[in-house]
């Protein structure tokens, strides 16, 4: 039974209770004092009457209740609920290694019960010394518990004796490299990747994105190849936002960009110690955070010959060892691997390995340059001038006919990422509400193939050729793409008549014809 005993603040009214309950012969379990309170816990053959009767001599006592939780216990059950609440693992150790408290998450990962674990030794769970827990400075390790690997975010505790500090115990939150990698993946993407995000209504579009919806669900390597500025690494957060590893960590990594040295750690990770620079605690690689997910190796046509062995070998069964260590590593990831480099033309000459390209080449998906998807390019203008706008805070200006043909006519050796620069460039550079074809910048000129072809000759030209059936199914195809291209940027049946020299009647007839959208 547990009671509060309230009373005046009276020196020597605490060992005046205590007396009653030797007196009483009373089996006193718990006693917590506080300012006015005295909370006890009691055998429970004793009862409130009782208790009443018997202090009821003392001087001071001004009520006594039954309570059904001490002070101390309230704490405690609030601490507990709070840290069931975290999905990590959460330890207390004390100076010997024993477990002193676990929360809900740490039961389940070591599979016992909270009181069997208190009195346990931790180092009967994970692989590394107990020194290493027992540091006297908050550090981080890279450990296995239960045959799973983590990163153990270590607090130590003191204790002193006099000027004598000496450590008494740790709390060590074990942070899952996977749920780590989800923290790092959800830091670097906002996850906004969807089909909608692919802009454009051009066949070459559309097929593009039916056949990434298509590979999402097959859970297999994927070879995205494109010119530079293509949008790529887009494809691939479509892959795996669309696929049944969305959630999970995306890893991402420019081959190109990082030295073989590095690129090696970056990929396979070190143990402690593994060089001269390298953390104590060693560190995780890429393959590791982004188990359960995907890793996307961009620019793989770039890697050195050595690195491609090391990563055929890791493809056979998914496992490998960390630079300078000898545990053996298995993850699950999905590789997606982007290039714009003819790999098989480096194969022929012995740069890229034959063995790794077909390892690789699973699933293939074909990025078409821009000049070959002409008809995207209204869409992807409106979408960059908006961008642009909001980054340069103001408001969004509107295309004229004559600077729209001439990014229409321009070959785009950069791709979508040069229309994106020179859109932002234009919108940073002009101050009315309307872009003009001398607002783009002088770069800009037509490709040889194209200096006379006017806008609407362009649209689909080439692409479309293999789905024409006849001459009138080819009129209307190219008679909708026109005004599917041409519609957003004149959003009036009199404005689009007024573009083309064309009767108001015969583009609303034309519109309603193709089921595009006309004001009234």
């Amino acid at each position: 039974m547990r009671f509060d005993i309230c009373s005046q603040d009276r020196i020597g009214i605490t060992q005046e209770i205590l007396k009653v309950f030797t007196g009483q012969n009373w089996n006193l379990i718990t006693v917590e004092m506080h300012q006015h309170h005295t909370f006890v816990q009691l055998d429970h053959q004793v009862n409130l009457a009782d208790l009443v009767k018997g202090l009821q001599g003392i001087e001071g006592i001004i009520e006594v209740v039954e309570v059904d939780l001490l002070p101390g216990e309230r704490r405690a059950q609030h601490l507990d609920a709070v840290l069931s609440k975290l999905q990590d693992p959460i330890l207390d150790i004390d100076s010997t290694g024993k477990i002193l408290l676990a929360n809900s998450a740490a039961t389940t990962l070591l599979g016992r019960a909270k009181d069997e674990l208190q009195g346990l030794s931790l180092t009967d769970f994970i692989d590394c010394p107990l020194q290493s827990l027992l540091s006297e400075y908050s550090t981080s390790i890279d450990i296995s518990c239960a045959g799973q690997s983590f990163l153990a975010q270590i607090t130590p505790f003191f204790s002193y004796n006099g000027e004598r500090k000496s450590v008494s115990g740790a709390v060590i939150l074990l942070q899952s490299l996977r749920r780590l990698g989800q923290q790092i993946s959800a830091v670097n993407h906002s996850g906004s990747e969807s089909s909608q995000s692919l802009i454009g209504s051009s066949i070459a579009t559309q097929k593009l994105l039916a056949i990434t919806q298509r590979f999402s669900n097959l859970d297999m390597p994927v070879l995205i190849q494109g010119e530079t500025g293509t949008g790529k690494e887009l494809i691939a957060h479509i892959l795996h936002d669309s696929g049944m590893r969305a959630g999970a960590p995306f890893m991402a990594i420019n081959c190109a960009a990082v030295p073989e040295n590095l690129l090696e750690s970056e990929l396979f990770g070190y143990a402690p110690g593994a060089f001269s620079s390298a953390s104590k605690s060693g560190k995780p690689g890429l393959f590791e955070l982004a188990d359960g997910g995907s890793i996307m190796l961009d620019e793989i046509g770039e890697m050195s010959a050595y690195l491609q062995a090391k990563l055929l070998r890791f493809l056979q069964d998914f496992s490998f060892r960390r630079i300078g260590g000898a545990k053996e590593i298995t993850v699950n990831v999905r590789i997606i691997s982007a290039t714009h480099r003819d790999l098989q033309s480096m194969m022929e000459k012995k740069i890229f390995r034959e063995d790794l390209y077909y390892r690789l080449n699973v699933l293939n998906l074909q990025v078409p340059p821009l000049r070959q998807r002409r008809a995207d390019i209204p869409a992807l203008t409106r979408h960059f001038i908006t961008r642009a706008a909001e980054q340069t805070r103001r408001q969004a200006p509107q295309i004229s006919a004559a600077a729209l043909d001439k990014l229409m006519a321009h070959h785009w050796p950069g791709n979508i990422r040069e229309l994106q620069n020179a859109l932002f460039r234009a919108v940073a550079m002009s101050d009315g509400d309307m872009l003009e074809h001398q607002h783009l910048c002088t770069e800009l000129a037509p490709a040889d193939n194209s200096v006379s072809m006017p806008m609407a000759q362009t649209i689909e030209s080439i692409e479309s050729i293999e789905s024409i059936e006849n001459w009138r199914t080819a009129l209307e195809s190219f008679e909708k793409q026109l005004l599917n291209s041409l519609y957003p940027l004149y959003p009036s049946s009199r404005k689009l008549a007024q573009r083309l020299q064309v009767s108001h009647n015969t583009i609303a007839l034309k519109l309603k014809k193709h089921a595009i959208g006309i004001d009234s």
